[in-house]
């Protein structure tokens, strides 16, 4: 994201000497340390959280097609009952016309 070099930080430094003061800048140092620490830990917290939550949506859509590919297999057993009642019906009728009618 920001890409600061090794001359930056040098000059970051001694700005940071002259403002702050060579008997304060070690405490100034320690602390400004313990400020990113916190702040990089909050933000990986925060991406922890939108990541887990991408994973949970994503899971939600999964179930949902998945019940929408169960409503598909119930009526894909439906319309195969359908048709096997259909066979046996026709079955049927082919017996039952065939003993009405011995001549064929």
């Amino acid at each position: 994201m920001f890409e600061v070099g090794f001359s930056e930080l040098c000059m970051i430094a001694l700005v940071a000497l002259l403002v702050i003061g060579p008997e304060r800048l070690p405490k100034f140092a320690r602390l400004a340390g313990f400020w990113i620490g916190k702040t990089r830990n909050m933000v990986a917290n925060v991406k922890s959280e939108i990541h887990a939550e991408l994973q949970a949506e994503e899971m939600r859509q999964l179930l949902k097609s998945q019940s929408g590919l169960d409503e598909l297999q119930q009526l894909q057993d439906e319309f195969s009952h359908t048709i096997h009642s259909v066979k046996l019906s026709s079955e049927v009728l082919e017996d039952s016309s065939k003993q009405s009618n011995p001549d064929e």
